[in-house]
Order: structure tokens, then C-alpha cells, then sequence
């Protein structure tokens, strides 16, 4: 499940308890003895966390400590901790926009140094998620965990029953929309309540109109390429797809996060949803029948003139960690970077259903739960010529709940184009 924004969209803070991070004291070298304390998310991946936090420990004269934190309350208790001397060394992260304003704060440790040392901290991951935490220029997260792509997935005996096959362009998908509302099925299930899902829309036909570069000015300052010719092609694009009626008449009442949106398109309710590929997971843990025959997927589809590369994808990059500059052991904490391209941590995060970035990722993926589908996944990373971080976490943090209001404004018809451009030109800029 999307777990980083029910971390962002914590709104409690979390007081420090005694197990809560810190950084690590005393003065003694890396050689000797000494901790680093690694804060990550809390989720069911930290057994994988904990697992290389022991190997680690294991050979290192430091000692690493994994510290956890509850999802929902993870990025308050990060803003929180992160400019105290319980800062933690190493942390988890989503890179973009989740870790610019800790850059510009002048927190963060660039990872020059350490990939001048070893070159695997670089070269051994995929270039499109690796340059995800690259900021300014300058490296300042190593991926772990595992790729999100966001996937276009379908119930295949609805399409089957009504004649039809997996859109390859967007065409397609809008016949396929018309034929299926006829036949009485919402031709697209959309988790409209928790209005994040909505946003994959939007990320998409973006890419596919006017390429990432209209995205990446946007994102860098140049508010004028919200109000350029193709974002406006891509509003009206997305707006036939609505009028169609594909997304059915109550989509703000319905949520992914509840399960409500999946069991749609598994009870054959709905047949297709754009969803990041953690939503095969989520089908095998609701409906695992369906799952297991039922499900299929494709990636987005074309659009006829766009600029974009029918090959590019958006989604969630990877998690990354990163390296506050204060750390008293950077030494030890490039040695457990280095941990996050092992074949170990390779091997125990397909086990958990996770599909790393490493270039060697794909000489295992036979030990996934789901072979196919994590090859399947892997090369449609692997041959992204470009991977665009979700909107909500390439810009800053603070732009989430606007970014989030005006996408589903304008989806419902409650702001028009220039209302949508003038709300995404109002974000602060990373």
C-alpha cells in the first residue's frame, strides 16, 4: 500500500520516547567503538531492516541501531527529531522533494565522497531511481527497499465478456470506457477519497503529452509551464476521459486505502485502476482467487502526437537513505550503505515482495513470490528512459494538500483549467 502519505499526512506529533533515534555520541573513530543510529519507516519491511542492521553489526567496530517508527507518525517524528541531538545518522526517505528542504537546511551529507570510494554506491543501481535523490546536482541517498511503478491493471474476463483487450493507446482506453459503460460496468475503479490516486492521471498524461520536461521546469521554478500549451492538452485530455463517465459518478466516496476501490475491479464491478504495483500485493491479501488468475496489467498507454516516450514511467522511485552531515561515524555509515546493493538485501526483499533496483536484482528475481510479474516490472524500470518521482514527493512537503485539492477540483469539474494551473503555479517551488 502507499504508505509514504499516511506518513506525510500525519498530524500529530510524536513526543520522543526512550527508544526514539538519536544520533550517536561519544568521540570515538570509526574503527572503534560507537554507534549509528538508522531511523526507518514501521512497516512490515523492517525485517528486512533488522536483517542487514545484524549482518552489519556482525564486522563493523560501530554498531548500528535500528530505530522504528509507526508509519502514520513517521515524517512528523522525522521533522521533528531531525535538527536535535537525537538526530538520527542514516535515514529513511522518499527522496525529491521529501528530503530538499533538509538539503537546503544544509542537514544532509552529499554522497560525493563515498561514491568517489566506492563506485558501486552508484553504479550498481538503476540510473533512473538513483537520480531520483540527486538534488542540485549532488547525490544524497542510496536506494533501498524496493520500485514503485504505477501500472494500469485490469479484471481480464470483464474485458474478455466484453470483447475487448488491454488499451495500447489512449484511444483505445476511451473506446474501451464507452463500450463497458454500456454493458452497465464502471470502466474504471478510482480510490477518489484519499484524492492521491487521482494524481496518477494527472502524473501520466503529463508525461505522455508534453514529456517530463514541462514537469521538471514546473518543479524547478518556471510557474509558466503549468500555463503552457500542453498542460493545458493534458487538462483536456484527462477531461474526456471524465465526461465519459469511465471513472463512474461517485468516485470521491470510494478509497484504495479501505479496500474499497480493489474490490471493484476484483468482484468485476469495475474493470481497470491505475494503481502503483504494490496493488498486486494488495489483491493477493484481499482476493487472492483473483489474484492469482484474474489480474492482469499493462503500462500506460500511448497518446497520439504526445512528446512523451511510451516507455517512461512514474510511481514511487524507491525509498533512499540518507546521511545527516553531523554524523560522528560517516565511515561506518558508508560501510552499511554499501550493505544495500548485497545480495543478501537483494534476496530477502523479493522474499518480502519487494523488487530492488540494483543492476544485479535481475539475476534473482526467480526467488520472487511472483517471477513474471517482478521481471515484468523490473524491465519496465530498467528500460524507463524516464522515471517521474510522484508529484506530491517531488515537490516539497507543504504543497501536498494544495497540489492534492486542485487535482481533485478540477477532476470534479469544480475548477476549470485556469483555476488548476493558477492553484499548481501557487506551490512553493523545490
Amino acid at each position: 500500500m502507499r504508505s509514504r502519505i499516511a506518513a506525510i499526512t500525519a498530524a500529530t506529533a510524536l513526543v520522543l520516547g526512550t527508544s526514539a533515534a538519536c544520533g550517536s555520541g561519544g568521540t570515538s573513530s570509526d574503527a572503534g567503538a560507537g554507534t549509528i543510529h538508522v531511523l526507518v519507516y514501521g512497516d512490515a519491511a523492517n525485517k528486512v531492516e533488522k536483517q542487514i542492521v545484524d549482518t552489519f553489526n556482525k564486522t563493523s567496530g560501530v554498531k548500528a541501531v535500528l530505530d522504528t517508527v509507526p508509519g502514520a507518525d513517521y515524517q512528523q517524528k522525522l521533522q521533528t527529531v531531525i535538527t536535535t541531538p537525537r538526530a538520527p545518522d542514516v535515514f529513511f526517505n522518499w527522496g525529491g522533494g521529501s528530503i530538499q528542504p533538509f538539503v537546503k537546511a544544509g542537514l544532509l551529507l552529499p554522497l560525493d565522497d563515498f561514491i568517489a570510494k566506492d563506485p558501486g554506491l552508484k553504479d550498481n543501481f538503476l540510473p533512473s531511481v538513483f537520480n531520483s535523490a540527486v538534488v542540485d546536482g549532488k547525490p544524497y541517498g542510496v536506494p533501498m527497499r524496493g520500485t514503485q511503478p504505477v501500472l494500469l491493471f485490469h479484471n481480464k474476463k470483464v474485458l474478455a465478456d466484453a470483447g475487448l483487450t488491454p488499451p495500447k493507446t489512449w484511444d483505445d482506453l476511451v473506446a474501451a470506457a464507452r463500450t463497458l459503460k454500456a454493458r452497465g460496468i464502471t470502466p474504471i475503479a478510482l480510490g477518489g477519497g484519499d484524492q492521491w490516486p487521482t494524481l496518477m492521471w494527472f502524473e501520466y498524461l503529463y508525461d505522455r503529452i508534453a514529456g517530463p520536461g514541462l514537469f521538471q521546469r514546473a518543479l524547478g521554478g518556471d510557474r509558466e509551464a503549468w500555463a503552457s500549451e500542453d498542460s493545458r492538452k493534458a487538462l483536456a485530455t484527462l477531461k474526456q476521459l471524465v465526461d465519459a463517465g469511465a471513472f463512474g459518478s461517485n468516485s470521491d466516496s470510494v478509497k484504495f486505502t479501505d479496500g474499497g476501490s480493489p474490490a471493484l475491479v476484483a468482484k468485476g464491478k469495475a474493470a481497470f485502476e491505475l494503481m502503483g504495483s504494490w496493488y498486486y500485493s494488495t489483491q493477493q491479501d484481499a482476493n487472492p482467487d483473483f489474484a492469482k488468475s484474474g489480474l492482469g496489467y499493462t503500462g500506460f498507454p500511448a497518446v497520439s502526437g504526445g512528446k512523451g516516450d511510451q516507455a517512461d514511467v512514474v510511481g514511487n522511485t524507491n525509498n533512499f537513505y540518507s546521511v545527516l552531515k553531523k554524523t560522528k561515524h560517516p565511515e561506518a555509515a558508508a560501510a552499511f550503505l554499501k550493505l544495500m546493493y548485497s545480495d543478501e538485501f537483494v534476496k530477502a526483499q523479493l522474499a518480502i515482495g519487494n523488487l530492488p533496483t540494483t543492476t544485479g536484482t535481475a539475476g534473482f528475481l526467480d526467488l520472487s513470490a511472483s517471477p513474471a510479474y517482478s521481471k515484468d516490472q523490473y524491465e519496465l524500470v530498467k528500460a524507463a528512459p524516464s522515471f517521474q518521482l510522484s508529484w506530491d514527493q517531488a515537490y516539497p512537503p507543504s504543497a501536498m494538500t494544495p497540489m492534492h485539492t486542485a487535482v481533485q477540483q478540477f477532476f470534479d469539474g469544480r475548477t476549470d483549467a485556469d483555476g488548476f494551473i493558477k492553484a499548481m503555479q501557487a506551490l512553493p517551488a523545490s
